[in-house]
């Protein structure tokens, strides 16, 4: 390994790329604008020859998220709960979970949401399916 042909190489890349742990928002916006740069050019995919540079950023990007807006744990009616506030619905808005009566119960914590309502919900909101999936008590963090 060549530390000395490492290091003049990363000084250019970096002065080029801004690649580096994200230090605040401005550069956290960089580093987005590059993400974004690379899924457009068409190299950021498998194979591609960008994957990994594409990889590094998204890394970056997932690290600086953790640290400043960490998501707290929520339970799957709690999550249900929020989408329906966001989104301005009533229990009976929401078809693809059942009629009022069932909503009502899944968010009482009465009932669970099964795989087809996930499904359902994951579609219309586009949000993981892991939001919505009940986990026991040690699976939380």
């Amino acid at each position: 390994m060549n530390l000395n042909m490492i290091r003049s190489t990363w000084t250019a890349f970096e002065n080029a790329s801004g690649i580096g742990p994200i230090r605040d928002t401005d550069h956290y916006a960089r580093m987005v604008a590059l993400a974004d740069a690379l899924i457009d050019s068409g190299q950021a995919g498998d194979g591609g020859e960008l994957a990994g540079l594409f990889g590094v950023v998204c890394e970056l990007i997932a690290d600086y998220d953790r640290q400043h807006y960490p998501v707290p744990d929520a339970s799957p009616r709690d999550v249900l709960r929020f989408l329906m506030q966001q989104h301005g619905l009533t229990q009976a808005d929401l078809p693809e979970v059942g009629n009022q009566s069932v909503v009502s119960q899944i968010l009482s914590g009465r009932r669970l949401l099964n795989a087809r309502q996930i499904a359902a919900l994951v579609a219309r909101f586009g949000i993981g399916a892991d939001a919505l999936i009940e986990r026991q008590p040690e699976q939380i963090h």
